[in-house]
């Protein structure tokens, strides 16, 4: 049950990462906020990673050509996922190609069964489509509304999120080395990948972007480190769970996230937020006892 703490983990992370990423976007690009996730983590994830070792030394991995297959392909999907979230936010209905996004979890739970021998309960099942029809609910959606471009943008970003997870919880079972170290492996490889892709790309094509994050060191390392602890927390659960199901609970972060708007922004919960927020809290209790 060790999933369930670093999924709650990782999702009040990301509530606060996207907190700080909003407040960021505001005067940097989004290559810039993109990279703030990465650029600070690297060093983070090291440290981490020699701590593990520090408390319980094991075996150094043994990398081969379906470890990096694995870790390449999840780079680059969630690379690819953030850049069609970020086409949807030129689309005049966003927020409803945001809900569409948030299909990753049942999108990561029919390709974990198709393809990746993974195996979900009755319970299981319902969790995830009760998860499905609480982040459309929320994304304030009706079906009337729908257009084909916002419907591939969204559905296309949910698939890229899920094979991201899926393909980072393969690497992690490939290297067969005990928790957590396998996962923390994992983690380092992929930021590192990720930091080098995008630093190259934006010194190429974007230089006074990697000076706006310059001039704004607190918020960047702020969205750093919080996208590092939650990034911790999702590899790991995700090594020792069903990604379905850790996405699912995962999902417990639009509760996260409004409280912050409550609190930190001061902007007011829609009543229709409660309905969405109920069948969150249910798709969590149906995943946990799962």
């Amino acid at each position: 049950m060790l999933w369930i703490p670093f999924t709650l983990l990782a999702a009040f992370m990301q509530a606060w990462r996207n907190a700080f990423q909003k407040q960021l976007s505001k005067d940097v690009s989004v290559a810039g906020v993109t990279l703030a996730r990465f650029i600070w983590a690297s060093p983070l994830a090291a440290l981490y990673l020699t701590g593990l070792y520090h408390w319980q030394p094991v075996a150094l991995p043994q990398f081969n050509g379906k470890f990096a297959l694995f870790i390449v392909g999840a780079a680059l999907a969630q690379i690819l996922a953030t850049a069609l979230m970020v086409k949807l936010f030129k689309l005049r209905n966003y927020a409803i190609g945001a809900g569409l996004a948030k299909s990753e979890a049942i999108l990561a739970a029919v390709l974990g069964v198709a393809f990746f021998s993974e195996s979900l309960s009755w319970l299981g099942w319902i969790g995830v489509l009760l998860g499905a029809a609480a982040v459309f609910l929320l994304s304030g959606a009706s079906f009337r509304q729908l257009s084909w471009p916002v419907m591939l943008l969204g559905l296309s970003s949910g698939l890229a999120f899920a094979l991201t997870s899926l393909w980072v919880r393969q690497a992690s079972l490939v290297l067969g080395l005990p928790f957590p170290h396998g996962a923390a492996w994992v983690l380092l490889v992929v930021i590192l990948l990720q930091s080098l892709l995008l630093l190259t790309y934006l010194a190429w094509r974007d230089r006074h972007t990697l000076v706006a994050l310059w001039q704004r060191p607190k918020l960047t390392l702020l969205v750093s480190v919080t996208s590092c602890i939650g990034s911790i927390g999702w590899f790991t659960a995700m090594s020792l769970e069903s990604v379905a199901l850790v996405k699912t609970l995962g999902q417990i972060e639009v509760l996260f996230m409004l409280l912050i708007s409550a609190f930190f922004f001061k902007e007011k919960l829609q009543k229709a937020d409660h309905g969405g927020l109920a069948l969150i809290v249910l798709a969590a209790i149906a995943v946990m006892w799962a």
